[in-house]
């Protein structure tokens, strides 16, 4: 077994989302003073590689606590879409048809109960270009969020810190087709070269931080391979 990471790092003032309060993270111990390293973390719950839970945007939606573990981990496949959209497009209907395998017998669509990876270039800018990485990025539009609603997705992942984008409309509208339909989010995912060269299908994990309560929280997102 062999994992392919596919998280962002944490570090000092890392690009976040504007709205959010800053990332901050500094040493409260060190070596050789007081012979110990300790990190104090100020940190917003949706910051890096995290999830979103429905009650992230929807009061009666369940909360990280109601969301059984196992639901974080299943079958995946990575959307690329990495030459294929300019800054700042919306990822329709027809992108995710033409990206992801189908079946005309709707009772075996190949995707139901899977997780949707969407690649689209976004994470790679993160550290060396983070103003076109925090406002210029790919998105996924609402219709597009309806669409794999009907296809009958578990979850649905992107490599931008927010899956419907900077618009508020948009962004709010996705969420909120999404998590309605049951569908949680990880978001600010980063892809390597070896992700792309996995078995489709592949087996991911995302399993959050047990925040008691919370509408998302930090994740470690992992494909699992065989050697």
């Amino acid at each position: 077994m062999r994992l392919i990471d596919l998280s962002t790092p944490l570090y000092d003032g890392v690009p976040n989302c504007p709205g959010h309060p800053p990332v901050r993270i500094e040493n409260v111990a060190d070596h050789p003073g007081e012979r110990w390293r300790l990190e104090m973390l100020t940190i917003p719950s949706h910051t890096g590689s995290h999830v979103d839970a429905p009650f992230h945007k929807l009061s009666h939606g369940p909360d990280l606590d109601r969301i059984p573990l196992e639901s974080w981990v299943g079958p995946a496949f990575i959307a690329d879409f990495r030459r294929l959209l300019s800054d700042g497009e919306g990822i329709r209907s027809e992108h995710l048809a033409d990206c992801l395998p189908w079946e005309t017998d709707s009772e075996h669509d190949p995707v139901k109960g899977c997780i949707i990876l969407l690649a689209t270039g976004a994470g790679e800018r993160k550290a060396t270009e983070p103003d076109r990485y925090l406002h210029r990025s790919p998105f996924l539009c609402p219709e597009g969020a309806a669409y794999l609603v009907g296809r009958g997705v578990r979850g649905v992942g992107i490599d931008h810190y927010s899956v419907g984008g900077t618009q508020q409309h948009y962004n709010e509208e996705t969420h909120e087709i999404l998590l309605g339909a049951g569908i949680w989010v990880v978001e600010d995912l980063h892809f390597p070269p070896e992700a792309f060269e996995a078995p489709q299908p592949c087996e991911f994990w995302s399993l959050p931080i047990r925040l008691q309560g919370g509408s998302g929280m930090f994740c470690r997102p992992v494909l699992v391979v065989d050697r």
